[in-house]
């Protein structure tokens, strides 16, 4: 096992250059659809920092623990906690290009994610969408999730933008962010994804 507490800078082996791409947008955006896209054709790590927390708490770890119970009392989990989760799963990987989804999600994370691991994100994908259409797509998603009506969704688009834009706006300021219609088929979206991240590709797609 790793200890994932230990310094990031004596774990990454060498000089080896890390590339996160932070993939930003609100539920229902069609985030993982292209995530798995990008993974297959750039060979990027995808790292969903929901799947980690949920994981860790399948786990029955004290860690896990602590989690379930921060989320039970609707607190949100300290960013250094999500943050040493990454950093795990980043090292276990073996890779050095990662997308890491639905992370940040506020400010306080982001600054905390550059300040523990010194990595800036080599640019923020952000998928722009009505609101209209991606409850429309959660509405119909019926994946049995309990969260997906109406009253939810809504709220859930609400800590969304206020919590996630100004991440958005911080890396905009520095020219970082990449912009994507998600509105549109996903091939089109991912034709879209595809010009983005030429510079990483991996095969001839």
């Amino acid at each position: 096992m790793v200890d994932a507490s230990k310094d990031v800078d004596g774990s990454f082996p060498g000089e080896k250059k890390i590339t996160v791409v932070f993939v930003l947008g609100g539920p229902g955006s069609g985030k993982g659809t292209q995530c798995a896209n990008i993974v297959k054709h750039f060979g990027f790590t995808h790292l969903s920092a929901g799947d980690l927390l949920r994981a860790e708490i399948k786990s029955g770890s004290e860690n896990g623990t602590m989690i379930q119970n921060m989320i039970k009392e609707g607190k949100i989990v300290p960013s250094e906690v999500t943050i040493k989760l990454l950093q795990k799963a980043m090292l276990e990987s073996g890779n050095d290009k990662f997308l890491i989804d639905g992370f940040p999600r506020n400010e306080e994370n982001r600054a905390a994610f550059e300040n523990v691991t010194k990595i800036e994100p080599e640019f923020v994908l952000f998928f722009v969408c009505p609101e209209e259409e991606m409850e429309r797509r959660l509405l119909n998603r019926n994946q049995g999730r309990d969260d997906d009506n109406t009253e939810t969704i809504r709220k859930r688009f609400k800590v969304f933008v206020e919590s996630s834009l100004p991440v958005v706006e911080h890396y905009d300021s520095k020219g970082k962010v990449r912009k994507i219609d998600a509105a549109k088929p996903v091939d089109e979206v991912f034709e879209a994804v595809k010009a983005i991240f030429s510079p990483f590709n991996v095969e001839a797609v």
